[in-house]
């Protein structure tokens, strides 16, 4: 009896397989689950785009990195993680080179040149690497928060005291040595008063 319905069930398999979803009495039956990244962000896209944006004139660096300016390259990332490491390729590489990045200021760029001049390759390149996560996204994320990191640290200015400033600093840091010298002679002479006398002392 069981065997009558097995055609019956293949080509309503081979229907839904074919369309998707299955309109039984103005129902639709779809295969489609409750937190797909369809539902939970409809309008979402994981593709990389740069979106507009107007600098501010009156910050040197706002955070902005123009993704069309920096070259990106995944590959396969090292660790622990089983037979997924192998497949996906969830390491970033994120590399431009430094003395064209138009996008950064010119005295920022400058302090970069001589802060991380060592990192750069023959051609020129700065790179910045991440593979913390099992994510493309994720480490793209972290390479961009280092990049930002780099250029907000360089971005930076020293202030300069004034020499009145400075040699008040100096006396101060020079009372606290005489000071701390002065302690530790109390104290070798304290201990020295502790020890029992000896023969060369009768």
């Amino acid at each position: 009896m069981a065997s009558r319905f097995i055609p019956l069930r293949l080509s309503l398999l081979r229907l839904v397989s074919q369309n998707g979803s299955l309109s039984t009495l103005q129902r639709t039956i779809s295969y489609k689950s409750a937190i797909s990244l369809n539902t939970i962000y409809p309008n979402s896209s994981l593709k990389l785009t740069t979106p507009a944006f107007t600098p501010n004139s009156d910050e040197k660096f706002s955070g902005f990195i123009p993704l069309n300016k920096v070259d990106i390259s995944y590959s396969a990332s090292s660790g622990p993680g089983g037979q997924n490491v192998n497949k996906v390729h969830t390491k970033v590489d994120l590399r431009f080179k430094l003395d064209e990045a138009d996008w950064i200021p010119t005295d920022i760029r400058e302090k970069m040149l001589q802060t991380h001049g060592k990192k750069l390759t023959k051609e020129g390149y700065l790179i910045v690497r991440s593979d913390i996560t099992r994510s493309q996204q994720l480490n793209l994320a972290d390479c961009l928060r280092k990049l930002r990191s780099m250029i907000r640290n360089s971005a930076i200015t020293e202030n300069k005291a004034d020499p009145e400033t400075e040699e008040r600093i100096r006396q101060r840091h020079l009372k606290a040595s005489r000071l701390r010298v002065s302690i530790k002679r109390e104290e070798a002479y304290k201990r020295a008063m502790r020890r029992p006398p000896t023969v060369v002392d009768l």
